[in-house]
């Protein structure tokens, strides 16, 4: 099974279903904080090893040998499927100010970039691929930068609100 095959569960969960729930969280989604530094740097590695996993996909097969690896790859690929649908389904509702700690946002105050990475080692796992476990690792270091600097730009926007947030609910898990 070519490997890009596991890449479309995750854009119809990412893109359509998010869509489905309310179209201005897409926008929203879509957004990046403005960035500082090398945060800027970071952005450009983050879009690049995006753009390095699913491309690298296409030349990647499924190995289905029903080994600890492949029952590992399902499991985590199919977790991180469940938590960006969870991750999706919060988004889609923020209260009215915009600010978004409601349903699995109450564990983790970045469920989607968590669950990206989820998805994306089950990834490396069916395929067996190295090359694709070192995009995934610069892809998460790069997507670190990323979230600093929203967490940076929610405290400008929701103030003593986020920090209260930040104190009460963890970066990841």
């Amino acid at each position: 099974m070519n490997g890009f095959l596991l890449v479309i569960p995750f854009l119809l969960i990412r893109f359509l279903l998010l869509s489905i729930l309310d179209k201005e969280a897409v926008g929203r989604a879509a957004y990046f904080a403005p960035m500082q530094g090398k945060e800027r740097t970071a952005y450009w590695i983050y879009q690049i090893s995006n753009v390095g996993i699913f491309a690298g996909l296409f030349f990647l097969s499924v190995l289905i040998d029903f080994s600890i690896q492949f029952y590992m790859g399902i499991f985590l690929y199919s977790l991180g499927l469940l938590l960006c649908a969870a991750a999706m389904v919060s988004f889609s509702s923020p209260d009215h100010s915009g600010f978004n700690k409601n349903g699995i946002y109450r564990l983790s105050r970045n469920p989607m970039y968590l669950a990206y990475f989820i998805c994306f080692l089950g990834m490396c796992l069916l395929t067996r691929s190295l090359t694709l476990l070192g995009i995934v690792l610069i892809f998460q270091v790069s997507a670190h930068w990323i979230i600093l600097a929203e967490e940076r730009w929610c405290i400008e926007k929701f103030g003593e609100e986020y920090i209260e947030y930040m104190n009460q609910v963890r970066r990841y898990i």
